[in-house]
């Protein structure tokens, strides 16, 4: 009898709510979005394919109503705006915090023992935003973005190897974004070391086009993807929901992981009913050592932005 929230009812969030009724993931899903109509006309639509599609999750619209959303098990956050034009990163995370901050509160006040999942971004400072607005102890409050990298990354290998995506196996860590670091050593073909298949100078290729797959999108589109991030946020609920204790990574507040301390990264974590269950520490040599420090230097700096914002 599950009910997951999804919070924005965009393009990302429609689909994460859309790939949740189809596979019949919770009973109720309940979309929330600020514009008027813009929630309950998407959970409208999603809700009239069941009978095309077969699914009997409900889907329910409301427009910034959060007691429609009590007693929510999961929540996902996709609240935000993209970066426009003369707008400074500073501006984009004051604006976007904000708005994951006042969301987050209404999220506690009608669900407490929620498990909330962040998507806004920038990924991993949103996270932190989120954590420390609800409380709630860090195996409850975490962001996605390791599944929908990773997913990225797998997909450029099957096409570069002309296979199945089913059968690669992928790890990445650090912060979302250019500073990510795909871990090769960690990537298999049916169990098959990627470095045995893919020569070093393709596979460096794979890897860079990876870090930048969001933005080679936005070049395509002119507009942030929304069918893969909505389907991982999506993945991560029903890991939850289904206790199905599955190794992703997943964007977590580190204490002394990889000697890390009160930092939001993506590492690999064990995902089940009560959130991130354990974080796996990879034995990492000292190359992928140095990339995950730069990329935590990356993500502290944007956190200190946050910091020095709340503090006037």
């Amino acid at each position: 009898m599950a009910k997951v929230t999804v919070v924005g009812a965009g393009n990302v969030g429609a689909t994460c709510a859309d790939v949740l009724a189809y596979r019949e993931i919770a009973e109720e899903i309940v979309l929330v979005d600020i514009k008027e109509g813009v929630a309950e006309g998407k959970a409208l639509d999603i809700w009239q394919k069941a009978p095309i599609n077969q699914y009997d999750s409900r889907t329910v619209g409301s427009t910034n109503d959060y007691s429609k959303t009590a007693d929510s098990d999961v929540v996902v956050i996709t609240s935000g705006l993209p970066r426009k034009p003369g707008m400074t990163r500073d501006d984009l995370i004051e604006t976007n915090a904000g708005i994951v901050k006042s969301v987050t509160e209404n999220v506690i006040r009608f669900s407490p023992n929620a498990i909330i999942i962040v998507v806004s971004n920038p990924l991993d400072v949103m996270t932190y935003q989120a954590h420390i607005t609800s409380k709630l102890p860090r195996a409850k409050v975490i962001g996605m973005a390791g599944i929908l990298d990773t997913a990225r990354y797998r997909a450029f290998i099957a096409e570069e190897l002309n296979i199945s995506p089913k059968e690669i196996q992928a790890i990445l860590m650090g912060g979302h974004g250019d500073t990510m670091v795909p871990l090769p050593r960690y990537t298999t073909v049916a169990g098959i070391p990627v470095t045995e298949l893919i020569a070093k100078d393709t596979l460096d290729a794979i890897i860079e086009r990876t870090k930048f797959g969001g933005g080679e999108l936005v070049k395509l589109m002119g507009t942030s993807a929304w069918y893969a991030p909505g389907s991982a946020a999506a993945q991560m609920v029903e890991a939850i929901l289904k206790n199905q204790r599955r190794v992703f990574p997943v964007c977590i507040k580190l204490e002394g992981e990889y000697g890390i301390d009160d930092c939001y990264l993506g590492v690999p974590v064990i995902l089940g009913k009560n959130g991130v269950e354990k974080v796996i520490e990879l034995d990492l040599n000292a190359d992928e050592r140095e990339l995950l420090e730069v990329s935590r230097g990356h993500v502290k700096e944007v956190m200190s932005v946050l910091d020095k914002l709340s503090s006037k």
